[in-house]
């Protein structure tokens, strides 16, 4: 453990729960000491924090050593809940009740990944912009569909600050650092990461599996970013062409040249894999999975579903990861 700062600074507490994200949790922190080593003084500190206190185990199945149970936790000028695998775990109602009851004091929480669905759950984002990890999206808007979960890297709403996990992680710490002494500093710690750019709260997560559209045409990423907020409702050919002020056969050529796929196959596949992603994450009705992804007939769905993935709804849902 760093320790508290002492004559100033800020202080940081991470709550971790099983199967947490190592990585997640050692970007965020490394970026605080980097910033500490280059600043030569410890103005930042962490501490970790558990339901109980004792040791938890990270998803790669290492232990690690907890300074506080929930009950325990010294005042930390940002509390972040750190998940990963799963939202289930020994203790959780223990969790819970320390995050309602720390916001209801009107301090400050944070979440790396899935750490966002845990302060949903203990109410602390109603009213707040948030994120979460792109592969939890899905499950994460239907089961809190009143929260603006924005798919952004990072977000800072008030006293909340979310992110995506894994190098998102580095982003919002050096958005932080950047408030407390300026951009210099900031660009100094990501230069010691070889941080190549450090990314905005607007910069948008990948869409989904491999979507990695850097240097492709800003046209192109616009349209695909209006595909992903419209997979319920799917806009046409010529509202997509509109948005980019492109005509449809610009469009079509751009993604042929792009991507090797017609805008059409692209945004069914767009459509598809949310609907996996719903399948595996929630328990709603498959017919509801098909609807909520812009398909009116559940046999058209079904055909969809088995021509991209291999098998029918039916089958990934009786799948466990």
């Amino acid at each position: 453990m760093n320790d508290p700062v002492q004559g100033g600074g800020r202080q940081f507490g991470f709550l971790l729960v099983d199967k947490f994200s190592m990585f997640s949790l050692a970007a965020a922190i490394d970026t605080f000491r980097s910033a500490n080593r280059l600043l030569g003084r410890d103005f930042y500190g962490w501490t970790t924090v558990s339901a109980d206190g004792d040791a938890v185990m990270a998803s790669n199945g290492l232990p690690l050593k907890i300074d506080y149970s929930v009950a325990d936790l010294p005042p930390v000028d940002i509390l972040f809940v750190s998940v990963g695998l799963t939202t289930e775990f020994p203790g959780k109602s223990k969790v819970l009740a320390a995050l309602r009851n720390w916001g209801r004091r009107g301090n400050a929480l944070g979440a790396l990944s899935v750490g966002s669905y845990l302060l949903a759950e203990a109410g602390q984002l109603e009213g707040y912009r948030c994120t979460i990890h792109w592969e939890n999206r899905a499950g994460f808007m239907e089961r809190f569909p009143d929260i603006n979960c924005t798919g952004n890297v990072f977000e800072i709403d008030r006293k909340r600050y979310t992110c995506a996990g894994g190098t998102t992680s580095i982003d919002l710490m050096l958005e932080i650092v950047r408030g407390d002494f300026g951009s210099n500093l900031a660009n100094g710690v990501a230069n010691q990461f070889q941080h190549e750019r450090i990314r905005s709260a607007g910069d948008r997560q990948r869409v989904g599996p491999e979507r990695d559209l850097t240097g492709k045409s800003e046209k192109l990423r616009r349209i695909v970013e209006l595909m992903a907020d419209h997979l319920d409702e799917p806009l046409s050919a010529v509202q997509l062409a509109k948005s980019a002020g492109l005509s449809v056969r610009q469009v079509e050529r751009l993604f042929l040249r792009h991507l090797s796929v017609t805008p059409g196959r692209y945004y069914m596949r767009l459509r598809l894999e949310r609907a996996r992603e719903l399948l595996r994450q929630t328990n709603m009705p498959i017919l509801d999975v098909a609807i909520a992804t812009g398909f009116t007939s559940h046999s058209y769905f079904a055909q969809s579903y088995r021509l991209q993935f291999g098998r029918p709804p039916s089958e990934e849902r009786r799948t466990t990861y």
